[in-house]
């Protein structure tokens, strides 16, 4: 199992705990990163948002590229995977970015292609937001950009959303950055199959992510392609030395209320097409990371990882709160259990 973990640009992960003792400033992110290589985590993801869903709007957060732009300059090992959402960049200048970063952490950078949800966001900065399918659309285009620029000496393209002529990217990167992408609905489905080299998912249960992994599987098969690299998951990890331990920090953490970071609810689940109903506890941690149950002493949570192994689940991409003492903890006492 590669373990992975979300770099914190948000000023945690809880919806209901105003003060997770993990400010939103590189310094932390930076703190986060060097204690995860050396806990042996393999790859860490970093979310794109310009608003902060986490703890409401008006609150703090960093931009995703300069963020890893930063983490390839400190780190050695770490897969860097950046989130990227067409609606907010160009396609030819994105495509120059990540061959820079990808220079800067020899060859250690990737992304991961969303496609955006929140509607208000594009309004406050700028971005495109459009109908759900629509936005599909658009990321096909855009990821074909990016190839055709990683690969071919000159490149034109001429589509619905984008047009190039004559361009030009040099030096290549190698090798070129793994495209992760992650959808339920059947267009998003379609257009990961297409183009993506790697899926990725919400938090869901063994049984869920076995029958995900087979459909995607399957699906890739039948479209003549090359099976996934990777198949991954978020999930939000409570490790203590004991179940009443770790079931009274699951308390402390799902004690929901009403309050600003709700803002962005009724958004999420209006403008995506989830195949599992998410209900105000799931969203009171991010990305549905509760519904792996990786809660309890670490050999109960390394159990319940290895069986998610077993139904084709080989990266899993932990939140935790406050971030560096849990990326320790988990680093010392999960890891080696999992892992040998």
């Amino acid at each position: 199992m590669r373990f992975g973990y979300w770099t914190p640009i948000f000023g945690g992960w809880l919806r209901n705990v105003e003060d997770e003792q993990m400010p939103a400033t590189f310094e932390y992110a930076a703190e986060a990163a060097r204690v995860a290589e050396a806990g042996g985590f393999e790859v860490t993801l970093v979310p794109e948002l310009n608003l902060n869903d986490i703890k409401g709007v008006a609150a703090p957060s960093l931009e995703a590229w300069a963020v890893a732009t930063g983490l390839a300059a400190v780190t050695t090992k770490l897969e860097i995977m950046a989130a990227v959402r067409p609606g907010f960049h160009l396609p030819a200048v994105t495509a120059k970015q990540a061959e820079t970063i990808n220079a800067i952490s020899s060859g250690r950078f990737t992304l991961n292609v969303v496609s955006a949800w929140w509607e208000d966001e594009a309004k406050q900065y700028g971005g495109i937001f459009s109908a759900h399918d629509d936005r599909y659309k658009r990321t096909e285009e855009f990821v074909a950009i990016l190839k055709g620029l990683w690969t071919e000496p000159v490149f034109d393209f001429t589509g619905e959303y984008y047009h190039l002529e004559g361009s030009h990217l040099e030096p290549k990167p190698t090798p070129a950055p793994v495209l992760y992408a992650g959808g339920e609905s059947e267009a998003g489905k379609r257009s990961i199959v297409a183009f993506a080299d790697a899926y990725l998912t919400h938090g869901g249960t063994v049984d869920e992510l076995r029958v995900k992994i087979d459909e995607m599987t399957r699906r890739r098969e039948d479209a003549g392609k090359e099976p996934f690299s990777h198949f991954g998951m978020a999930a939000y990890v409570i490790v203590r030395d004991t179940e009443e331990e770790a079931q009274a920090e699951l308390d402390r953490i799902t004690n929901v209320t009403e309050g600003p970071a709700y803002e962005s609810y009724q958004q999420f689940i209006s403008k995506s097409q989830l195949e599992q109903k998410v209900d105000l506890r799931d969203y009171s941690v991010s990305n549905r990371g509760l519904r792996p149950n990786l809660v309890g002493t670490p050999r109960q949570v390394a159990d319940r990882i290895l069986a998610f192994q077993d139904a084709g689940l080989d990266t899993l991409l932990i939140q935790a709160s406050p971030m560096v003492p849990e990326l320790e903890r988990i680093g010392t006492d999960l890891i080696p259990l999992v892992n040998g």
